[in-house]
Order: structure tokens, then C-alpha cells, then sequence
């Protein structure tokens, strides 16, 4: 069996790099996916598309639904969904997704520094893992695709 495993959350480190590195080496059966970590191509892609708003509100409103129709459809055919909490910004796109796979029944694990447990407890406590490393989560994914 090949796993799929969508990688949420901050998109301003190389976390999904090193954790898609030990998937290769370590040959595991996984399908990595995730959303477009390029931060301007996905602000822009609804105005690049569908035209420039003038407002605000509604630029990041079509924009917002164009990448919905990407995010959505990878957690839900996603087996883990593991959502990383950076330390550089507020991630509500992390916690929206977070809920998201959790409402589906997704396996969730969650990966971020101690100095969140608080403020994530309710997000932890969805998760069947809590991490703060990537090497962990690769240690994760071996053990429930490999050991028998």
C-alpha cells in the first residue's frame, strides 16, 4: 500500500523538504502532497485568473476558494494529513486545515514547538500525534508503513 500524506501548514521553512528527504531515504511507501508553498502565486492566483479586485476582501476571497479546491480535495484523499505550526506567523490556514482533516477522520499529526501547547491544545488534542520535529514525523510514517 502507497500512503498519501498531505503536508499542511507554514510555508516559510524547508520542513516538507526534509521530511519528503527521509521518506526517499528511507524508502518508504508515501505520496507526499501539499498546498502551493509559493506564497505570491497563491495570494495572486485568483486575480491572475479571474481578474484584479479592487477590494481587499474580495481579492483574497476568490484567491481563497481557488486554493480551497486544491486544499481540500489533497486532505481528503489523504490517509495523514501532519500540519506544522511555524514560529514566524499566525498560521489560521494550519488550524482551518487541522480541523478540516479532523472532520473527515483524518490521522492527524500536529507539529509544533512546546511554546504552543497551549494555544493548540484543542488542535492537539484532535491529533492521534504531536511532534516538534520533522525527523519525528519521519519516524511516525516508518513505523505505521513499514513495521508489521
Amino acid at each position: 500500500m502507497t500512503w498519501n500524506v498531505y503536508l499542511s501548514g507554514e510555508i516559510h521553512s524547508d520542513w516538507r523538504k526534509e521530511i519528503k528527504n527521509g521518506i526517499e531515504n528511507e524508502n518508504l511507501p508515501v505520496r507526499i502532497s501539499s498546498p502551493v508553498t509559493d506564497h505570491s502565486a497563491s495570494d495572486d492566483v485568483g486575480a491572475d485568473i479571474l481578474g484584479e479586485e479592487n477590494q481587499p476582501f474580495w481579492r483574497d476571497h476568490i484567491g481563497g476558494k481557488i486554493n480551497a479546491i486544491r486544499t481540500r480535495t489533497l486532505i481528503e484523499k489523504a490517509d495523514i494529513v501532519v500540519v506544522k505550526f511555524g514560529e514566524k506567523y499566525r498560521q489560521w490556514n494550519a488550524a482551518f486545515d487541522a480541523g478540516y482533516a479532523a472532520a473527515f477522520g483524518k490521522k492527524l499529526i500536529v507539529m509544533h514547538p512546546d511554546e504552543f501547547i497551549h494555544a493548540l491544545k484543542e488542535v492537539d488534542s484532535a491529533a492521534l500525534a504531536v511532534c516538534q520535529t520533522p525527523a519525528q514525523v519521519i519516524e511516525i510514517l516508518r513505523y505505521v508503513t513499514v513495521k508489521e
